[in-house]
């Protein structure tokens, strides 16, 4: 699991609040066509099908940038978008209902975001938990998710699989109510119920945008209260009321239905015919109310959080999504608070009065707001009000300041990048198509959106600044530690309006206007599999550079761009255990300043290039991540060798980078999933730099010197045996060409020569760590395994453990999740490398079923060590693993991480073809002598994070040993 750095958690937020957003941020797509739309009310593809109309066609031809596609509406008003791409052998089906949080009533709130999972548990065709292990074991992916103003559901999948899709699709729309019982909806109730604790209520600043959401907006408003809802409403319902909202809001004529992939349309056609066709019609739905938010003046409110900083959040109302000021509104966010191109790096980050500091301005169907937030450095000395005059100061600046050139430039490369970079997966073009549908009905809007961002000009974002910001009143919001209420920002001067909490009316099973599809079809069939079509593993070439670099790469044609992966042999256990952190320090300080530009200077060139240099710590290596257009490659490259061979190490940006550090430590100490992660790894380790966390302790931080990362740069940080992994439409020969740059760079590292010996630990014992106030309990529970090999015991392994904890339907998520409610999810799996490996179940569980989690977690481990898996789990685990591979090699990214296993193991190609093998042949009698081999309970140790004052008299009956455990 991810450390949560303090920005980490507020970016998380933020994406909560950008999940409202419905322009740019839905995977924007484009390509390079021309528009051809041609408005039709034939059906020229298969004129026997009746029910359905060709409503447009879009074409692509060089110079414009579209996403080829053609448009049907079924008679039931069911809209239907495909797009065509045979690039790989696998299809993309989504299905967007124009339905969020923003259709539920005051007092109903949540019931878009429960059907997100209600939709999952099986319809009148489909059986419980059958849905995931279709997808599963076709080899597909799945999800859903909610926001404010559309619900969608989506499925990858290898292309033969489409027509299974397509029903599991269409019998949730037509065929769910009916299935929808008492039981099912108890206990996805307290899955959200566990989901908003783990991702609200027990996380460090959790409540930060429900509750500027209650400040900035009216009683009653759609967006005034959150999309998962609040407990006591879900608390308030039964299973009748979200039957009723389902009748309401989610019927064909609600829906759009977009497939991209490798598709014969003809055959498409007439199955989605076949399967949506018959669905009934729901009521008739209009386009909800833009009415704009005025504040008459500032909104200061204040809550009290589980955290180490205070923090404040100034949101301004301003318009709605694809308004025409919105992409101003964005470049001045951009201006004023993103990256260290802003004004609030310079005014508020780079002196260290602040530990983070950002802006953004998210949008929504209905509105946006533009939000500003800080956290204070505690050594500055800055209050939050102190902060809050320096934000205003700094918008006084950016008017006397203006737009300058670069800013312009910089808005136009990223949107052209961040658009070209969408056409790397079909399901990023397909996302694209159902919004832009949903939105503005119109799939192709590409180029629109992309015009407007590339015509902004100096006026129009120095008008939306006085328009929406100068002058204006906002939410402003602080969030301070527990009992430091005097650290507010100012006294607050708005309640909250009081919630509407009125007993809903019950709606009775008789008052349901049910709607029943009429077809002779045979729903309880389930479609087989077209043909399987073959997957072909990506062309690779091999070379080096003199100086030792090792490179592996393809060539990938279908979007202009270039992506490469550095991995430099000075991760985190090169380090002495003293100076744990360094290697992540010293990746911190590659992203500063270079001998010839500060890091400001570097971002602004990176970003007027519309490219992207990340640089992080792992175990065994520094990874640097290059992601450009491929007409920038050159000017990229010549950054990435300034930034790291020409590191200026300045002793301001090490002070910073230092001091931001410890603070993310502090801060990260909030968070039970980070407390649990760092126990469990000291646990499974002797005293040696592989029980430390990669981004150290506060102690080692502390200790370490400038100097002390100098050193590990100049001693680790050498090409000899590097590696560069390229993906790129560039042939071998050309990019080669741009890789002879580095030739000067010279030198090798020693090799690492770290033994992990089995740590002495006390096994069958919990080790509890306390968090005050806990809604929550985080577990963990494993022990020392093998190490990592790719066909031998340890993957053999990952296949045994694919029933117990591998996938949705395992053992144990379907235990704690889906029977007992007692967790958002759960699962378990073998984590490796060529030094060590370990077995880790985990889970995060609500505070009061603590102990009973952890007796199933010993249930499910202990009855599959004794009696191993079964044939029908053999054939669920076989079907799911080997028909993935699709899915392994369709994007850049996805190509990257396959050649970096090649060459990081030194592996051939056709290990994916050993690997297959070894899944058809592996024997049942394997599996379980497996199990018994590393299931062995007793060998275990358990790490909870919770309030210990709590869980110790809950714990005990377990009659397992309790040590109280310090991090």
């Amino acid at each position: 699991m991810k450390k949560w750095m303090i920005w980490s958690l507020l970016t998380t937020l933020v994406a909560c609040d950008n999940q409202q957003r419905t322009s740019e941020n839905e995977l924007a797509q484009h390509m390079p066509d021309k528009v051809q739309p041609t408005n039709r009310s034939d059906n020229s593809h298969n004129s026997q099908l009746t029910g359905i109309k060709l409503i447009e066609e879009v074409k692509a031809s060089p110079g414009k940038i579209v996403i080829p596609y053609k448009k049907y509406i079924l008679d039931n008003g069911l809209t239907l978008i495909l797009h065509e791409d045979d690039s790989d052998p696998l299809v993309h089906v989504d299905v967007t209902y124009h339905v969020g949080s923003a259709r539920e009533e005051p007092g109903k709130s949540g019931f878009a975001h429960f059907f997100e999972h209600m939709m999952f548990q099986g319809s009148e065709n489909v059986a419980d938990e059958q849905h995931f292990k279709l997808v599963t074991e076709a080899g597909g992916t799945m999800n859903g998710t909610t926001n404010a103003d559309r619900t969608n559901y989506f499925q990858t999948v290898p292309a033969n699989q489409l027509e299974k899709m397509l029903w599991l699709e269409a019998d949730r729309m037509g065929f769910l109510v009916k299935a929808v019982t008492q039981e099912k909806f108890e206990i996805q109730r307290e899955t959200v119920k566990n989901e908003r604790g783990q991702r609200i209520d027990n996380r460090p600043y959790g409540r930060l945008y429900e509750t500027v959401s209650e400040a900035l907006y009216p009683a009653g408003h759609p967006y005034s209260w959150p999309v998962i809802g609040y407990l006591e409403d879900l608390n308030r319902v039964d299973v009748n009321d979200l039957k009723a909202f389902f009748l309401r809001w989610y019927g064909p004529n609600n829906a759009t239905l977009t497939i991209g992939g490798k598709i014969d349309v003809d055959e498409t056609l007439a199955q989605v015919v076949k399967y949506f066709g018959s669905i009934p019609r729901g009521p008739e739905v209009t386009m909800p109310e833009k009415d704009a938010i005025v504040l008459k003046q500032d909104r200061y409110v204040s809550i009290e959080d589980n955290v180490h900083l205070p923090l404040i959040y100034m949101s301004y109302p301003t318009v709605y999504v694809r308004h025409e000021d919105e992409a101003a509104l964005d470049l001045l966010a951009s201006i004023l608070g993103e990256g260290k191109t802003s004004l609030l790096y310079k005014n508020l980050i780079k002196n260290q009065l602040v530990v983070n500091a950002s802006v953004n301005h998210p949008c929504a169907e209905l509105a946006c707001t533009f939000n500003l937030y800080a956290l204070p450095h505690p050594a500055s000395g800055k209050s939050l009000a102190d902060v809050e005059k320096i934000i205003r100061q700094t918008l006084v600046e950016f008017e006397e300041r203006g737009v300058t050139d670069d800013d312009l430039i910089r808005a136009k490369a990223q949107a052209e990048s961040r658009y070209m970079f969408g056409l790397q997966s079909v399901s990023g073009k397909v996302s694209q198509l159902a919004a832009n549908q949903t939105f503005t009905g119109n799939p192709n809007y590409i180029e629109k959106d992309i015009e407007r961002y590339t015509s902004i000009t100096r006026e129009d974002v120095m008008r939306v600044y006085a328009q929406y910001i100068k002058g204006k009143s906002a939410v402003i919001l602080s969030i301070v530690p527990n009992g430091k209420a005097n650290m507010i920002a100012a006294k607050d001067n708005y309640k909250m309006p009081e919630r509407i909490l009125t007993p809903p009316k019950q709606v009775s099973a008789d008052e349901l206007q049910l709607r029943q599809a009429k077809d002779s079809l045979d729903r309880s069939k389930i479609p087989a599999a077209a043909k399987s079509l073959s997957v072909s593993i990506p062309e690779i070439w091999r070379d080096s550079l003199p100086n030792g670099i090792k490179i592996l790469g393809t060539q990938s044609t279908e979007t202009p761009t270039t992506a490469l992966l550095f991995k430099v042999p000075a991760g985190h256990l090169f380090a002495a255990k003293e100076k744990a952190g360094i290697a992540d320090l010293l990746a911190k300080m590659l992203n500063e300043s270079t001998a010839q530009r500060d890091g400001e200077s570097m971002s602004n060139e990176l970003r007027k290039l519309g490219s992207d240099i990340t640089i992080t710590n792992g175990d065994h290596y520094l990874s640097i991540s290059v992601n450009t257009l491929t007409k920038n490659l050159a000017a990229t490259l010549a950054l990435l060798e300034e930034k790291i061979l020409q590191p200026a190490f300045n002793e301001a940006d090490f002070s910073r980078v230092k001091n931001n550090a410890v603070q993310d430590i502090k801060n990260s100490k909030k968070e039970p999933g980070y407390l649990a992660n760092r126990a469990f790894r000291q646990l499974l380790h002797e005293d040696n730099i592989a029980a430390l966390p990669n981004n150290g302790t506060e102690e080692t931080i502390t200790a370490i010197s400038l100097n002390d990362v100098k050193a590990f740069y100049e001693k680790h940080f050498k090409p000899a045996d590097s590696q560069l992994i390229a993906v790129s439409d560039l042939p071998q020969p050309k990019i080669m060409q741009m890789f002879t740059q580095f030739k000067n760079w010279k030198g090798e590292s020693p090799q690492l020569t770290l033994n992990l010996p089995e740590p002495k630990v006390k096994t069958g014992t919990i080790y509890l760590v306390h968090k005050d106030n806990s809604a929550q309990s985080a577990i963990r529970i494993g022990k020392r395994a093998i190490k990592y090999d790719t066909t031998g015991e340890f993957y053999r392994s990952y296949l045994m453990n694919y029933p117990l904890g591998g996938a949705f339907n395992s053992r144990i998520n379907l235990n704690l999740r889906e029977d007992k409610g007692y967790t958002y999810g759960a699962g378990s799996v073998f984590s490796g490398t060529k030094l060590a490996g370990q077995f880790t179940a985990s889970a995060e569980v609500r505070a009061d079923v603590t102990d009973k989690s952890i007796t199933e977690f010993m249930k499910e481990i202990q009855q599959y060590y004794q009696a191993g898996a079964t044939e029908a789990e053999m054939a669920f685990m076989r079907k799911a693993v080997n028909q993935r591979d699709a899915l392994k090699y369709e994007t850049p990214s996805a190509k990257l991480k396959f050649l970096a296993r090649i060459l990081e193991y030194g592996l051939q190609p056709d290990f994916v073809k050993q690997r297959s093998e070894i899944v058809d042949t592996i024997t049942l009698e394997e599996i379980n002598k497996l199990a018994q081999k590393h299931l062995n309970f007793d060998e275990m140790v358990i790490v909870v994070v919770g309030d210990a004052k709590q869980l110790k008299t809950q714990l005990k009956p377990l009659g397992l040993p309790i040590v109280d455990y310090q991090i």
